[in-house]
């Protein structure tokens, strides 16, 4: 046992994560409202890490969500196998007006003092669909599952996505996975979803189950219900984990991303964690930033990928650190960067031109 936690050596799968599959719309610096045209990304909070760890990393993944059967869901399942992570679907049939669809983020990227700005079609979406049953996860770990992922993001879009999340890291602990959950606090999402203190009962549940958590402050204080101050920082982050501990003792392990936004192309980033009752920090790095979108899910990849394979914690840190920095550096949600990239920067590597 390493940093608390009971990994396996082996495994058919080394991830698996769980979550709704979208497809950003990003028209550039343009906002939608002037915009002539867009680039499509295929995305999700959950798949994100899935991507990424298949991709950059190369570790055998998977990703249980629901496939809705028309063309941007053709689109959408394309992307999932170019990035080499293997399908789990429960299929709908798509009725050519109304749905069930595949959910539509539309992100631009700001510029400078302007920020970006996120909006949704969630409307009818396939992924809120998702009730206990439709996944048979005893067949699904019995192959050999080493650590199951979910987030926030899915357990915002009903009902019945929640209770899925719940069956899934059962079935996932029962099995031997680790368990990790991102709390990815999306205030637009719980809003139209039973609202924060529903939000909190309902993350609650779901924690009950895991070993590995990642959230930033504000996510710990609205997706927890831990007090705490506004402004993120190393010790405020790790003052508050003494009460997320208290509260789930399940919990080994918490980390999250510190980036301070001076505008829109230019952060100053860093990365923390607790494990098994140790603080590891990551250094800084001062960013000049093309798309934000996914930053997070790149260190969750790093940070994840350092612990499967058995990385030292503070060195399991700086790969998602570097892994997250490098990722805004490219358009899109998932990873374009190479191991040796990650491992370079992690190491101090520069910008100077590679011949």
């Amino acid at each position: 046992m390493k940093y608390g936690l009971n990994i396996a050596p082996t495994g058919a799968l080394d991830f698996l994560s769980l979550g709704a599959l979208v497809h950003r719309l990003d028209p550039g610096i343009i906002p939608f409202r002037k915009a002539t045209h867009c680039h499509i990304h295929v995305s999700g909070g959950e798949f994100n890490v899935a991507a990424n760890l298949s991709d950059c990393f190369k570790l055998k993944t998977g990703v249980a969500s629901a496939m809705s059967d028309y063309p941007i869901g053709d689109l959408i399942a394309e992307r999932v196998l170019a990035m080499g992570v293997k399908p789990f679907y429960k299929h709908f049939k798509h009725d050519g007006v109304a749905g069930p669809n595949m959910a539509t983020v539309y992100s631009d990227q700001g510029h400078g003092v302007r920020a970006p700005v996120v909006f949704y079609n969630r409307s009818n979406e396939a992924a809120a669909m998702l009730k206990p049953g439709d996944f048979d996860w005893k067949a699904i770990f019995a192959t050999g599952v080493r650590w199951f992922h979910s987030g926030g993001i899915f357990a915002a879009l009903s009902p019945t996505t929640a209770d899925v999340a719940i069956e899934a890291m059962q079935a996932a602990k029962e099995a031997g996975a680790v368990t990790s959950f991102d709390l990815n606090f999306r205030e637009k999402l719980w809003k139209v979803s039973g609202g924060n203190d529903h939000a909190v009962k309902t993350i609650a549940r779901i924690v009950e189950n895991v070993d590995v958590l990642i959230g930033n402050e504000e996510d710990l204080q609205k997706g927890l219900g831990i007090p705490g101050p506004e402004v993120q920082s190393k010790s405020n982050f790790f003052g508050m984990i003494d009460n997320v501990v208290k509260k789930h003792s399940n919990v080994k392990v918490v980390a999250t991303t510190l980036r301070e936004v001076h505008s829109t192309n230019r952060h100053s980033w860093s990365a923390v964690a607790w494990i098994d009752g140790q603080n590891y920090v990551a250094p800084q790095a001062e960013l000049d930033v093309i798309d934000r979108v996914g930053g997070g899910d790149g260190f969750a990849a790093g940070f994840i990928y350092g612990l499967l394979t058995g990385e030292e914690p503070e060195q399991a840190v700086k790969l998602g650190w570097s892994h997250g920095a490098l990722l805004t550096t490219f358009p899109g949600d998932t990873t374009m960067a190479t191991l040796d990239q990650v491992r370079s920067f992690a190491q101090g590597g520069s910008a100077r031109i590679q011949r």
